[in-house]
């Protein structure tokens, strides 16, 4: 008997990772696991179908096939509603659901009665870091972004002393400090390139120096108060969003390289490269928009395009992960295997699930036929129209004052995964 896992090759356009590598798989059957994969589910991530069956799984020929029998689908991007109609009721779905930008992903696992866990949402605490996707994929990102940025940069990035002359050092700029900003500050320097960096978190600050990189902001009061307890930004106000702008643009006019990657989840991306900040670099120059699918960073981005907007090239690389596949599956797929041993009891061999354990509520988007995570089930409340009360001029004021939310914490840092 044992617990029926099934891994389903991933149909969603410019995906090329699978949510488990030959590797957790043989972990998995260790355990008891049941295994089935898709024919070719690993094939653009370089993991051939006899490295499966090598470790154990069973192959099967369709999606259908695949799981039928399982008690948990694994999957890297959420599936069509024509896969969820061959996921059995009762079953757990894995994956990264982005049910911020698929609106009708978690309504369709609870109509379908399919539980739903969105790896995205693992709370940031120490003993869920094993299984942080965004984490884990955000620092492929980061390396990547600059690879492809050397790509389009008709110049060296390192300094190189010739008998012929000296080619002077790419200067880079990273904006946003998170994951993939400080993979990117790495790979930037060790490719030999002036770097520096700008976050609106203080404690980016000693990150980004620790790098071997500058730090620019405007570094006032308000700056040096400016995160919560949790390790995001404040909403800043708009006269220091003034001050920062203008360094950052007069910053951006001297450099060959900048790499964008601020992202708030379920809103659209700030912009922070105008046209005019464009304009103002030389020929040649490059900027890599890591938000492009959320909106972009950089006005002028075109999602899945490489665009040249007076003489600067702006690459928008849709799923920059994927495009480092065999790596970014290797690392989902151990994320993965973090969150079974979490559930998986290997006593029974049954699937345990404490949905008291605070990575569990943290994760569970639907459950039994019901959409629970408190982010959607709120806004789904939003829409209901509740009677009007008859209130004085005066109370009402009172109330609306009492009851305006406070946005100090409405944003989150730049690309905090």
């Amino acid at each position: 008997m044992g617990i029926n896992i099934a891994i389903p090759k991933e149909t969603a356009s410019h995906e090329k990772r699978v949510a488990a590598s030959p590797e957790t798989v043989k972990k998995l059957i260790a355990t008891g696991i049941n295994v089935t994969i898709q024919s070719k589910a690993g094939e653009l991530s370089a993991y051939s179908d006899a490295a499966y069956k090598d470790a154990g799984a069973k192959i099967a020929k369709t999606h259908s096939d695949t799981v039928k029998m399982a008690d948990i689908v694994l999957k890297v991007q959420a599936p069509n509603k024509d896969e969820l109609k061959d996921i059995r009721k009762g079953a757990l779905l894995i994956g990264m659901l982005a049910p911020f930008s698929n609106k009708t992903i978690l309504s369709d696992c609870a109509k379908a009665k399919i539980d739903a866990f969105s790896m995205e949402f693992v709370p940031r605490i120490s003993r869920a870091q094993s299984m942080d996707v965004l984490s884990s994929q955000s620092n492929l990102t980061g390396y990547k972004a600059i690879l492809d940025a050397a790509e389009y940069y008709p110049h060296a990035m390192p300094m190189m002393m010739t008998a012929a002359g000296t080619i002077p050092p790419a200067k880079v700029f990273v904006m946003g400090a998170g994951v993939a900003g400080l993979q990117a500050i790495a790979t930037a320097r060790r490719l030999g390139a002036v770097v520096s960096a700008t976050d609106v978190r203080p404690a980016a600050k000693e990150q980004v120096e620790s790098l071997g990189a500058s730090f620019i902001a405007v570094e006032d009061e308000e700056f040096k108060q400016a995160e919560t307890a949790g390790g995001y930004a404040k909403e800043m106000s708009a006269s220091y969003k003034k001050k920062q702008a203008e360094l950052v643009a007069k910053h951006i006019s001297k450099q060959d390289i900048v790499i964008t990657t601020a992202l708030i989840p379920g809103r659209q991306a700030p912009k922070l490269i105008d046209t005019d900040m464009v304009k103002s670099m030389k020929a040649g120059s490059v900027i890599v928009d890591l938000a492009v699918e959320s909106g972009g960073n950089c006005e002028g981005a075109k999602a899945d395009e490489v665009v040249n907007k007076y003489g600067v090239s702006i690459i928008g690389h849709i799923n920059v992960p994927s495009r480092l596949a065999a790596d970014a599956s290797a690392l989902y797929s151990r994320n993965i295997l973090s969150l079974i041993n979490l559930i998986n009891d290997t006593d029974s061999k049954k699937i345990n699930i404490d949905w008291d354990d605070e990575i569990i509520k943290g994760v569970c988007m639907t459950r039994a036929g019901e959409i629970i995570h408190p982010n959607f089930v709120e806004k789904k409340a939003a829409g209901k129209k509740t009677p009007a009360k008859k209130t004085s001029t005066s109370s009402t004021a009172k109330k609306k004052a009492k009851d305006e939310p406070k946005k100090s914490d409405s944003k989150k840092s730049s690309d905090k995964k």
